[in-house]
């Protein structure tokens, strides 16, 4: 199923989707040498992995809170931006899966009112996500749309499998979700956020999530309604852009709510099972979802797309 859950854990499936199967042949992709941000480079260790406070989701499978050690590991600054992924489909010719459906979940506020008149379905549970004919990666919003100038943007309308076939081509790999907590991070211990406890330190914002009345009306407090560049907004201590909003990121993980002292890292058995998606997006607001922070956590099918979803990559040492 191609389908699209936002952090409120609602599984939402359009009845359109059954008559769509995902093509299982695509171009050979043969790895390319690195671009774009140099790599920072994670020296490893151990880390308090996870939140027992109050702000989280224990349904989530946030905690309990454990020590982890992680491997030393290269990861980009940022997210992977449409510029970078068009170099990607511009060599391989790949087609992201939301192409091959010919469809995929947009937010309605960022839909024209042209191609609103064509929308026909929406998320039951959460109406604020329409299906949209036409939208993928370089029309984010449909055929009326363009990234032409987004090209620093992060790359969104992308599943799980187009950001494993990216990273197999970039001769990289997708974060476990523990290196992807470590180095979110920063070196600091049991913070909320990348930054510290305050999510406006100052009054500054330091990142990318709705403010507002979701899902009505967003006031732009922090300059954007969409996304916004990828290196928007202060880096943490280890460098890292945009690890708390903007757009989720997908992990390597298989999705599990269930911890096993040894198991942080979920091992694929199905090709169906859900995927762990970290960071939160230009969505999020304490209304409805929290989940910027940065034990946050949630899921979906490696298939799913929209306009809030996104990658960064990793490497070994």
């Amino acid at each position: 199923m191609h389908g699209w859950k936002e952090a409120a854990h609602f599984k939402l499936l359009c009845t359109k989707a059954a008559t769509y199967t995902r093509k299982t042949e695509t171009k050979s992709i043969r790895p390319s040498s690195r671009f774009g941000t140099r790599d920072d480079f994670s020296s490893g260790g151990d880390f308090l992995m996870g939140t027992d406070d109050e702000q989280g989701f224990p349904r989530d499978g946030e905690g309990p809170i454990r020590r982890v050690s992680v491997a030393p590991f290269y990861i980009d600054a940022h997210t992977v931006t449409n510029a970078q992924f068009k170099k990607f489909v511009d060599a391989t010719g790949y087609q992201t899966d939301a192409e091959q459906y010919g469809w995929s979940f947009v937010f309605y506020l960022l839909i024209s009112e042209t191609v609103a008149k064509t929308v026909t379905q929406k998320a039951q549970q959460t109406p604020w996500w329409w299906v949209v004919e036409g939208a993928y990666w370089q029309q984010p919003e449909g055929p009326d749309s363009t990234i032409e100038n987004r090209m620093a943007h992060p790359v969104v309308h992308v599943s799980w499998h187009d950001a494993i076939a990216y990273c197999k081509w970039a001769g990289k790999r997708l974060p476990t979700e523990k290196e992807w907590e470590y180095a979110a991070r920063g070196g600091l211990e049991q913070k909320i956020y990348p930054w510290g406890d305050k999510l406006n330190p100052n009054g500054k914002h330091m990142c990318n999530i709705w403010q507002g009345n979701f899902p009505m009306t967003n006031t732009k407090e922090d300059g954007y309604v969409g996304t916004a560049p990828a290196t928007s907004f202060p880096p943490n201590d280890y460098g890292l852009y945009n690890v708390a909003g903007n757009v989720w990121e997908w992990c390597d993980d298989v999705f599990t709510t269930a911890y096993v002292a040894g198991k942080e890292t979920g091992h694929v058995t199905q090709n169906d099972e859900g995927r762990v998606m970290r960071g939160g997006s230009f969505l999020c607001h304490d209304s409805y979802c929290n989940r910027y922070r940065v034990a946050a956590r949630t899921s979906n099918t490696p298939d799913s797309s929209a306009s809030n979803v996104g990658f960064r990559c990793v490497a070994d040492r």
